[in-house]
């Protein structure tokens, strides 16, 4: 046996001495010569670091007065060179907490900044920790671990993506697991996901909304009110009270976005007020001069919402409504390309919000519907619009039919042609024209 490893044995005999006494120990704060032994071992050899990282934090609550330099060594050994010893210190991090919750928030910052090491075994240690930590005090630890989840001015963000992925990949799929008492952490949960919305990416928002929905409070026998809590955090992250500027297509994206992860709570009877106002008011003026790549994904966003719509807001919206329809539905055959799916998408929502307020449509297109209510204004006379919104839905209907006849006929002769083909090659070319043929009609 070399020097070096008959010194390393009889560190490890001595540390197995000192834990054997402070074991045996009634008044274990009388050790301090044993337990400053353990921390003084912590700066010794490689397998004296390994055990004394298990040592310093089981015996770390008799000792206060030895706090700081215990927690010191400690963090040395996750610091240092080799691995093994870096693996033993993170595992023994949330024995400190058993004792004293008071430094729990600070093993965790420890922990979240390790989230970036590369090595596996360490990741899997880190992980392991935290989810302890996360079992022992989970609304201490939660709250810690959410700190790490926002953007701040001092956001590292390579540990904030390690956050997040940690939280969707270990948290999320044990919540049942995690958050007791339920209603009192989901809602804890609900309330520093609120805080951590701050300059979020589309994706990370998704997932934090994922995990909202995922939780009791807001399953299946939520009450309206839980649905419009959801719906107003969508609205915040929407941005409805910001000007809106149509070029400015991030925004754009990010309403659309929020729109279509809304509308679940808009037909579980939360309202959609405000975003059908700032529809009205700031996209629906200028549509003309949207994007086109962008003009569709609104047009079936409005569509989606016109079915939970209330009176008062179909009532609003439904002239925005018609005059697109004029616009995009021609006055007369002309010879030019029908938008169809712009079209499908207004006359979607033109159902729906005309069947919420019937009385509207005699002023806006002509279409007289008796309800005995003022509004419905049956001594005015309407029949030149009557004429004109008639004649319009004739020519969508000619056009449709004669685009169903130029597809019927082009799926035929697609048919024909796949029959005669003989290669791979000549298939993948016939579907690839038929594709571009659908896309064109569409």
């Amino acid at each position: 046996m070399s020097e070096n490893q008959s010194e390393e044995v009889q560190q490890i005999e001595k540390l197995y001495e000192f834990s054997e006494r402070l074991n045996a120990s009634k008044d274990k704060s009388q050790n301090v010569e044993d337990y400053e032994g353990i921390i003084k071992m912590s700066k010794t050899s490689m397998k004296a670091k390994q055990l004394a990282s298990q040592l310093i934090p089981r015996y770390f609550k008799f000792f206060p007065s030895l706090s700081t330099e215990a927690f010191d060594a400690h963090m040395d050994c996750i610091d240092d060179g080799d691995l093994g010893v870096r693996v033993q210190a993170i595992r023994g991090l949330p024995l400190f907490c058993k004792d004293t919750p008071d430094i729990l928030s600070k093993i965790v910052d420890v922990l979240v900044q390790l989230l970036n090491t590369e090595e596996p075994v360490e990741r899997d240690a880190v992980h392991k920790a935290l989810m302890s930590l996360l079992r022992q005090d989970p609304k201490a630890s939660s709250t810690a671990l959410f700190t790490h989840a926002g953007v701040t001015p001092t956001t590292d963000d390579q540990i904030r993506e390690k956050v997040l992925n940690f939280i969707r990949d270990k948290v999320i799929p044990l919540k049942g697991e995690l958050l007791k008492p339920q209603e009192e952490m989901e809602r804890h949960i609900t309330d520093l996901i609120k805080q951590s919305l701050e300059d979020v990416t589309g994706g990370e928002f998704k997932m934090f909304m994922d995990f909202l929905t995922s939780l009791s409070i807001f399953g299946g026998k939520a009450p309206p009110e839980r649905m419009q809590e959801l719906v107003e955090i969508i609205e915040g992250q929407a941005d409805l009270n910001a000007q809106f500027e149509f070029s400015d297509t991030d925004h754009i994206d990010r309403l659309i976005s929020c729109l279509q992860l809304a509308l679940p709570f808009f037909a579980r009877g939360a309202p959609s007020s405000r975003f059908l106002i700032y529809l009205n008011k700031h996209i629906i003026p200028v549509f003309d001069k949207l994007p086109e790549e962008r003009k569709l994904d609104l047009l079936k966003a409005l569509a989606d919402i016109s079915p939970y719509t209330t009176a008062q807001e179909a009532r609003q919206l439904l002239p925005s409504i018609v005059e697109l329809l004029k616009i995009y539905m021609p006055a007369r055959k002309t010879g030019e390309e029908m938008n169809f799916t712009y079209v499908e998408c207004l006359l979607y929502a033109f159902h729906h919000l005309a069947h919420k307020v019937p009385n509207a449509t005699n002023s806006l297109c002509g279409y007289k519907i008796v309800t005995g209510q003022p509004s419905d204004r049956l001594g005015e006379d309407f029949s030149e619009l009557n004429k004109d919104f008639t004649e319009r839905l004739t020519i969508v209907e000619d056009l449709t039919k004669a685009t169903m006849k130029k597809l019927t006929q082009g799926m035929t002769e697609h048919n024909k042609a796949m029959s005669a083909a003989k290669t791979d090659e000549e298939k993948a070319s016939i579907v690839s024209t038929l594709t571009c043929a659908i896309f064109y009609f569409s």
